[in-house]
Formats: structure tokens, sequence, C-alpha cells
């Protein structure tokens, strides 16, 4: 998806890459893919910020663009190069102007592809790949002289290590909501996954260093922080005593930190669903009861052709025992149609699971081939095939979500508000669920949670009205039973 900047950061003037005073450079960033790709995209910003850089969301009076790319689907990468063929006029015009524009690809693209990039857009000036982020700034200064830098290496120094935290100025502009990166990589090699080759062997970041970095958070304001990673429940991050901490032990350090009220992870693998991660659920009420747990697929057969080394049945197994740690949790996943091989028995065994598990949520894709996975070269299934049976698991996902939120009117939720919404005096919120709610509510209740009544549900968000108008103490979030399980 793409991705705006949602934080400007302000300030005088400041030294240049070369020790130089000048006026603030502007900065534009554009994110695609997956929320990890979001929070590399704030952590680039902050670190140009200190280089005297501020965000703007007009490409055109940036300084330096940078386009932060995704590759799970070739769709996304042709994205990139349609975009890179939009800023060549953009560079041409400023250039003319006497202000040169420097251009970078980062992310997944710019690891999978590298020099490539340079040869298809001459108009990039640096191509990076998502390990070495926290060398931005040397590398922009080496950029922009006539000739591309690429940096494409899995470095052997932790990137964490060397990107400075944000400011309280650019965490309280991104909202009270936060990503926080505490794994990335995966070592399970999926066979239509490109993510092992791009991001990388699974690695997790020290507990300490998160506990800091989610402190500073509720220091400014945060008080909902999503954990993410490739294969976020495979987390093994060192305590300080030099043992390993499991996601589930990480969770709990978390919940301690006072001003955070939520907590979730996303993405999660089927393997790595541990039974105290499951207890999590149950014993951590700041855990809020959701979980994104990816199938991809309902028949065994395809599941083994993916090499995703688990069943139907231990899938569903796993939904029973998560469901009785926490009764009314909401559970989403993902789907790919169409994978080289699925036959409409597959495909049908792909739609029994989804009525059987009864998903709040789920997201539906066409398989598409990623060139040097070991799915591209099997024998593919035809794209009409593809479009007719994602239409068909679209429409039953749509059916399950629906029942889902109609399964919330009249009961009452807790809402953690984080925005003004589109009317005057209206805000936005989220559900424990995630669901947007839509309220007429007083602006000072932003970043606070308060119950709701839900009244009625919109294609995409509910509509409820605040139970008590009394400035409410932020407090651990109550849940619905009646809407979990749909």
């Amino acid at each position: 998806m793409g991705h705006s900047p949602d934080a400007t950061i302000t300030g005088g003037a400041k030294p240049g890459l070369n020790g130089a005073m000048s006026k603030p450079r502007k900065l534009y960033v554009k994110s695609y893919g997956c929320q990890m790709n979001v929070y590399d995209s704030h952590r680039m910003a902050d670190a140009m910020a200190r280089e005297g850089y501020r965000e703007t969301d007009r490409p055109d009076e940036a300084d330096l663009i940078i386009l932060n790319t995704c590759h799970i689907r070739a769709t996304a990468a042709e994205k990139v190069y349609s975009e890179l063929g939009r800023l060549r006029s953009l560079k041409k015009k400023a250039a003319a102007d006497g202000n040169p524009m420097l251009i970078a690809v980062a992310g997944c693209v710019a690891q999978a592809e590298g020099a490539e990039i340079v040869r298809r857009a001459p108009i990039v000036d640096l191509v990076i790949g998502p390990q070495s982020i926290h060398r931005l700034p040397e590398l922009v200064a080496r950029a922009g002289n006539g000739k591309a830098v690429v940096d494409t290496e899995f470095p052997v120094e932790d990137k964490f290590d060397h990107l400075a935290p944000p400011s309280n100025a650019a965490t309280r502009a991104r909202g009270i909501a936060a990503f926080v990166t505490v794994q990335e990589g995966c070592d399970k090699f999926c066979t239509f996954c490109v993510v092992p080759y791009t991001r990388g062997a699974e690695v997790s970041r020290p507990v300490d260093k998160i506990v800091a970095e989610v402190g500073r958070l509720a220091d400014a304001g945060v008080r909902e922080v999503t954990l993410i990673g490739q294969n976020v429940n495979a987390y093994h991050g060192q305590e300080s005593d030099g043992m390993n901490s499991s996601l589930a032990g990480l969770l709990e350090r978390l919940a301690r930190i006072e001003g955070i009220a939520r907590l979730r992870y996303t993405t999660s693998h089927p393997r790595d669903m541990s039974e105290d991660l499951i207890a999590a659920h149950r014993d951590l009420v700041k855990l809020m009861p959701n979980l994104h747990l990816p199938l991809q697929s309902g028949s065994d057969r395809v599941l083994a052709a993916m090499n995703r080394r688990h069943g139907r049945d231990d899938y569903l197994s796993i939904i029973e025992r998560v469901r009785r740690a926490r009764p009314d949790i909401a559970i989403s996943s993902d789907f790919i149609v169409g994978f080289p091989g699925e036959s409409e028995e597959d495909f049908a065994a792909t739609l029994d699971i989804v009525e059987r598990v009864g998903f709040a949520q789920a997201y539906s894709f066409k398989y598409s081939p990623r060139p040097g996975t070991p799915a591209a070269i099997l024998d593919q299934v035809p794209d009409a095939v593809k479009i007719e049976r994602l239409a068909r698991l679209q429409a039953l996902i749509d059916a399950g979500l629906r029942k889902f939120n109609a399964a919330t009117i009249g009961g009452t939720l807790d809402v953690l508000f984080e925005k003004p919404g589109k009317l005057d005096g209206q805000l936005v919120g989220r559900s424990p669920y995630l669901q947007p709610v839509q309220v007429m509510a007083p602006v000072h209740l932003i970043g606070t949670i308060a119950p709701v009544t839900i009244l009625d549900m919109g294609a995409n968000s509910l509509f409820g009205e605040l139970i008590s108008t009394l400035r409410p103490q932020v407090r651990e979030p109550a849940v619905l039973a009646a809407a979990g399980g749909a």
C-alpha cells in the first residue's frame, strides 16, 4: 500500500552532511507494502532529520525522494518503476531550476534488483537495501555526483544499533499508535515468498532495546504499540542475563510500561504459535483480542507444495486452543488463490476452512510468481481461473466481516480515540478488534480509551455513542465477548 509521510519535523537551519550550515532541505518518503516498511520509512526520516531535512507530503518540493519498496507481488515492483517514470519530469525540472533532486529506492525491491534499478531508471541516485538504512546519511552524501550508489549488502552490524531514536515531536506527530519492529527476516522458505532473500535470516532485537524504545514512545504519548516482524512469533531476543526471551516474555515485559494501554503483534506463522503465547492472550489484559495468523490455503496438498510445514488440522487445532484461552478473540488470516497446481478441489478446501473458522477479517491475493522462488517455475494456474476464484473467496470473507461487525451492534466496546473524524465534533478510534469506530466526542479524548455503545455499521467502520462524556483515565480495555468467534 502507498504511504504518505505523516510527520513534518520542524526546525531552523542545521549543519548539513558536510558540516556546513544550510537551510532545511525537504524529504519525501513513500512506502509500499507492509507496516515494517512504514516503520523503516519513519526511521529513515528520523535519520535525515538530524542532517537538516524536514518531511514534506509534496514530491515536487523535495530535495530527496525515497521510495521504500515492497517485493511480495510482481505488481508492487512494477508500481515502483511506474512511479520512477513519473518522477523523471520532476527531477528534470528541479535541475533546470538549479535545485538538484536526489532519488533513492529502498526496501525489498532495492534488495532484490540492485543495480538493475539504475539500468531501468537512470534517474535513481541511490539503491539501498532494508538492512543498510542506518547508513542512509552517509550514502546520500556519496550520491548525486553523477554516479549512482548501490548498497544491498547484508552488513554484519545490526542496523538497530545505529539508528537514532525519533524525537518526541516526530513521535507525537505520528499519532498515539505506533509500530515497533522486533524481528526481521524469515527462515521458513515458503516456495512462493521472497522475504528470506530480501530480508535475510531471522534476527531478533534484544529485549532491553525494545523495552527502551517502547518506553520512549509511551513518554511521547503513544498508547498502543504493535510489534511487527516478518515472522514475529518466532521472536527469540536476548535478555540482559544472556537468556533468550519468547514473544510472550517480551509482551509481558512491555505490559508493565506505564502509559501503554494496548499491545498487538503481527505477522505470525502457525508453526511458531507456542503455548506460552497462547497463554499470553489469556493472561495479559493489555494484549488485544485479535490474532492475525496467515494460513494461505485450506488444502493440505497445496500447503505441502508451499512448504508451509503444517496442515489444515494443525491450523484448526491452534485456533481451537487460542479460542479456549480467549473466547472473544478475533482471528484474521491471509490466503493465496491460484497457487501453481491448485485444483478446484483444493480451492474448495480453502472455502471450507474459511467457513469453519469464521474469520473476522482476511486478505486474499492472486498468486504472483516471484523470480528466484521455487514456485515460479511450476505450472501456473490460468489468470482467468485465479480471478474467478478470488472473487468467490473474497465474497465469503466479506460476509464473515459483516457478520463479525454486526455482532458488535448493541454492545459496548472500549475505543482508543486516535484523531478527528471528517465531521465537526467527530472522533475516530479503534476497538480492541481493530475496527475503526466513529463517535461524536470532544477532541480532548484523543489518546484516551472510553466505552462506546455500538449503534450501527458501515462498509468499513462502526458508528457509536459515548456512554459518558466525562474525561476518562487511560485504563485496561474491556472487550465484548459476543463479538468474538464470528
